[in-house]
């Protein structure tokens, strides 16, 4: 049975709402541990259940995600000054548009709890994770989409609890991850029975999903089937303020180059370069092109590397995409990124956005490509999500019904300098490994590379 609840003062609620928001971003990398994330919405919840109106509650879950998020992605405004040409100020208005826009998710999430409590009393809590997941979904698709490390991400490196992903996928992740913090708060207010029906049943889930996670951590079926493929990343490290610099651009070809060549020699049959990796447009600089397609036919390789793609039909487009070259130097296939950054490959709502005309002129227009499209390597499909469309589930899902075998994602982590972002980036790709069951192979311009 619900019993109503004592309220707190504002100032409590406003506290517990914060502590939630800080417990939310130490689940993430690069300075948190996945253990808080199981009792991250604690606090928020314990404050909702205690509030009188639903204003309150909106108040309370947008504390919590403008704290949340304001620790998450603080490496933003930086992004914006250092490569953008934005002002300090203008850098961090814009920066605060988007927290308040990502905050409104976690409000309406404190909102549709306080809808449940009142319609089904304290049972209502178990709402819970369908309104969260509810919102994350928002956050995937409403205006474009920026769903940077949902909740169930956090658990990641939780090796035996992350293969549940591979069933229900992150959204599920983030799902039990919510119905652990509910069990949480609702236990300790509910009566005998229903607290230890809710406990026992919490417990059966989670540990089911430590059974299944052994289960399919030592079935190595996923090791044991398939074609063997030696591949290197080639990571050049190279600073954001060389890439486009003219005088810098044959060290930067050189430099990849003989790393693959190294590469090669090691016995490397696919060679992947990060995004961007060409100084120049590829097809758009003979001598440079010439380059690329003689090391790949000297070595008998295949090279998949990120550029910018020049089209001239009726006009002028430029897209962000990713080609493989076959081992006798031929292009095998081009795929052209499909999830443009906001803010960093086109600038949306323009006209309203007045204020951020220098980052207009850096940005300039990428056109969008049409979708997953799978790239051929002897005959094997290989799809190459590239940068920011890593952290898409449905995208990576579409490269994989289309057959591809093995996943890449190429990305030039340069902008996020030594923050927290790489580590985030990176452990978001680890996850699309796991839902796919499929290997993935990332390689960075600086950050982290890896399989």
């Amino acid at each position: 049975m619900y019993r109503p609840l004592e309220t707190h003062s504002r100032y409590v609620g406003l506290a517990l709402a914060v502590v939630s928001g800080i417990l939310l971003a130490l689940s993430f990398p690069r300075f948190g541990h996945p253990v808080l994330a199981w009792v991250s919405l604690v606090p928020l919840l314990m404050a909702v259940t205690r509030a009188q109106s639903v204003s309150t509650a909106f108040w309370l879950g947008l504390t919590t995600g403008v704290t949340h998020f304001a620790l998450t992605v603080y490496w933003i405004p930086q992004v914006m000054t250092e490569y953008g040409g934005l002002s300090y100020i203008t850098a961090w208005l814009v920066h605060f548009l988007l927290l308040a826009y990502l905050a409104l998710f976690p409000a309406l999430f404190a909102v549709g709890i306080r809808f449940a409590i009142c319609r089904f009393g304290l049972v209502g809590l178990y709402a819970a994770p369908a309104i969260w997941v509810t919102t994350e979904l928002g956050r995937i698709h409403l205006f474009t989409g920026f769903p940077w490390e949902l909740l169930g991400y956090s658990q990641t490196p939780v090796l035996v609890v992350a293969q549940l992903a591979s069933v229900v996928g992150v959204l599920g992740l983030s799902a039990l991850v919510v119905l652990v913090n509910v069990t949480f708060v609702f236990a300790p207010l509910a009566t005998f029975s229903l607290r230890w029906r809710a406990v026992g049943v919490t417990t059966a889930i989670i540990g089911g999903t430590v059974i299944f996670g052994v289960w399919r951590l030592h079935s190595g079926e996923l090791l044991e089937h398939g074609t063997p493929l030696r591949v290197a990343m080639v990571q050049g490290n190279i600073a954001q303020h060389d890439k486009w610099n003219p005088m810098s651009a044959d060290r930067i070809l050189s430099t990849y180059i003989k790393l693959t060549r190294e590469a090669v020699s090691e016995g490397a049959r696919l060679v992947v370069w990060p995004e961007a990796a060409t100084p120049f447009a590829f097809q758009s600089d003979p001598l440079g092109t010439a380059s690329i397609l003689n090391v790949a036919r000297d070595t008998g390789a295949h090279l998949l590397f990120g550029t910018t793609e020049i089209v001239r039909d009726g006009g002028q487009s430029y897209y962000n995409a990713a080609v493989m070259v076959d081992d006798t130097g031929g292009t095998a296939g081009t795929y052209r990124k499909h999830h443009l950054v906001p803010f960093g490959e086109y600038v949306p709502l323009r006209r309203a956005l007045f204020f951020v005309s220098p980052l207009v002129e850096t940005v300039g227009d990428f056109s969008k490509g049409p979708g997953p499209r799978v790239l051929m390597m002897d005959e094997q499909p290989v799809s190459a999500a590239i940068c920011y469309e890593i952290i898409y589930p449905e995208l990576v899902r579409g490269f994989v019904t289309r057959g591809s075998r093995l996943l890449t994602t190429v990305t030039n982590d340069a902008w996020y300098g030594r923050s927290a972002a790489p580590y985030q980036h990176f452990q978001q790709a680890t996850m699309r490994a796991i839902e796919q069951g499929r290997f993935l192979v990332r390689a960075a311009n600086t950050g982290i590379s890896g399989v």
